[in-house]
């Protein structure tokens, strides 16, 4: 079922996916976790959102190598490929979700699914099944299907839907929240946060939300226009600016 190239790399794509989709999801738009949420040495939110930002970096890595393997791969597609690729992609996808359910949740324990719940188990055992066990099943029922003869599609064009699909996915991560449009979360540089920050919240008429502890990580309500003038006054990343790498500036704290 795994002999040929083409359906290895697909997998390692569907594994990347179930990073993205769990990353965003999770991470980003429910805010149910971080990807260190339980691990005491690492309480503050900027970090936590800086390993968040290494997680995202490393499943580009691993969907840059998957797209790059099916590429060379593209002709020794054999079958009706168009139903194991997207078996592979499904078992990939399983894949990650069943090694996150278990390894971070239940054997490190550095996050579980839902951390505000009064019976995490239950949200962890409902993801495992939802979008570990049943992609799964369903990915090998796909790859048992897939032989005879090949489809219309060509492998270069999966390939390039593929591509488009991980870059998509990463824009999608860029977005701002459609309930919160004028939030934007601003990071200063460890020591300079307050004195940076007032200097920025004057210079652009913005009101200040929130900010942590460390007075490092802020949330401003601004007009959407004035974002870019934050880094004008010493900030290392501005959301919805379209700086997604900015989140790495904060390892230089």
């Amino acid at each position: 079922m795994f002999k040929t190239p083409w359906i290895r790399w697909a997998t390692v794509v569907g594994f990347a996916l179930g990073g993205f989709f769990d990353g965003i999801l999770l991470h980003q738009i429910l805010q149910w976790h971080h990807l260190l949420s339980l691990v005491p040495e690492v309480s503050s939110l900027r970090f936590q959102v800086l390993w968040d930002g290494y997680f995202h970096a490393l499943m580009y890595i691993i969907a840059a190598a998957g797209l790059w393997g099916l590429w060379r791969a593209r002709d020794q597609v054999i079958g009706r490929w168009g139903l194991q690729t997207l078996g592979a992609i499904l078992i990939g996808f399983g894949i990650w979700h069943a090694i996150d359910s278990v390894l971070s949740h239940w054997v490190l324990g550095i996050h579980r699914i839902k951390l505000d719940s009064p019976n995490p188990l239950v949200w962890d055992l409902i993801w495992f099944f939802a979008f570990g066990v049943l992609p799964l099943i369903v990915g090998f029922l796909l790859m048992r299907r897939g032989t005879g003869e090949p489809g219309l599609r060509s492998p270069t064009t999966t390939v390039m839907l593929l591509g488009l699909l991980t870059v998509g996915m990463g824009l999608w991560a860029m977005q701002q929240p459609q309930d919160q449009p004028e939030f934007t979360t601003v990071v200063f540089r460890p020591g300079d946060g307050q004195e940076a920050a007032i200097r920025a919240m004057f210079a652009t008429d913005a009101r200040l939300v929130w900010s942590d502890t460390e007075m490092s990580v802020f949330v401003f309500s601004v007009a959407p226009s004035r974002r870019w003038s934050f880094y004008q006054h010493g900030a290392l990343l501005v959301s919805g600016s379209g700086l997604p790498a900015g989140c790495f500036d904060w390892s230089r704290a």
